[in-house]
């Protein structure tokens, strides 16, 4: 089923030469449906990649879904156009105003894992908006910096910072098979990774009402998600492109930084080989277990009737 977004944002196009179904709002109201309500946090700061890339793992669902992409009215992006955001993303004060609710919200990582939660400029606009969330969204989503985020701010673990980056594409093992979130997945299985930050394994282990689903020997613990299966936490970046980590290293290499060459991902370690796509399969069966087993199937019809 189709990803419903408006008719004129860029990623429509990029979708379609995929040949990804994505429903237009002059066809979509047609429909006599009520599609899963779908909030976008994008703290990236190459946002407009970031959407082609997570819509394109929401449509891979038999689901209707219609997204609403927000962002921090606290930060002002230096990456992205002015107008692409006054066009197509709302405020967490636009939402609040609007007193609307989510099926299920996504929050994205950022590139600020060495800096103090209470340092990043937009902190106590996203306290809130996770406190928010708790009550007005059936089901979240925290990938990369924003699990680091969401596991201090619900659960008190502390983030440890790297001196060197954990980048790259690392294997993973599922530790708990029953859980619908990793249904129909192999023993193990790949997913990039690209943070300067971490948390203890043991503090995850030991935190209450928190289930650890996936883990990997290098990266760390990976996939997370509390008892009631409202919060999901995923440490990586399984939503990236074939080309993503490529292009963060040649970045980063031309300002000078030479510790973020990726592990596995290359052939032969060449850099100008063309990377391997191990995780796609991985991306896509992850987001349709979330959307189906943990929003989808316990997501109340009438929003305001959210437990």
């Amino acid at each position: 089923m189709p990803v419903k977004v408006p008719d004129t944002l860029p990623a429509v196009a990029a979708l379609k030469l995929e040949n990804v179904f994505v429903m237009t709002d002059k066809r979509a109201v047609s429909q006599d449906i009520r599609p899963l309500k779908v909030a976008i946090l994008n703290l990236m700061p190459t946002k407009e990649a970031t959407e082609t890339q997570l819509l394109r793992l929401l449509s891979n669902t038999p689901l209707q879904v219609e997204v609403f992409f927000l962002r921090m009215g606290s930060h002002e992006s230096r990456n992205t156009d002015k107008s692409h955001l006054e066009t197509f993303y709302l405020t967490f004060d636009d939402v609040i105003s609007r007193n609307m609710r989510f099926d299920a919200m996504i929050v994205t990582g950022a590139p600020v894992e060495k800096i103090e939660y209470e340092q990043v400029d937009y902190w106590s606009e996203l306290t809130r908006l996770m406190s928010w969330a708790d009550k007005n969204v059936y089901s979240t989503m925290y990938i990369c910096w924003a699990a680091l985020a969401g596991l201090k701010w619900h659960y008190g673990i502390e983030k440890q910072v790297l001196d060197k980056k954990i980048v790259g594409v690392f294997r993973h093992r599922v530790l708990d098979r029953r859980h619908p979130l990793v249904r129909c997945f192999d023993d193990l299985f790949y997913a990039p990774h690209s943070r300067y930050g971490t948390v203890s394994r043991e503090d995850v282990y030991k935190a209450k009402g928190l289930r650890v689903l996936a883990e990997s020997d290098e990266a760390g613990v990976y996939l997370m998600c509390s008892i009631d299966g409202r919060q999901v936490y995923v440490t990586g970046h399984c939503e990236y492109d074939r080309d993503t980590l490529q292009r963060e290293y040649i970045r980063d290499t031309g300002k000078g930084i030479f510790d973020s060459f990726p592990c596995n991902y290359f052939p032969d370690d060449d850099p100008s080989k063309e990377p391997m796509m191990l995780w796609r399969g991985h991306a896509s069966l992850l987001w349709a277990n979330w959307l189906n087993y943990l929003v989808y199937q316990n997501t109340p019809y009438d929003l305001d009737k959210l437990p």
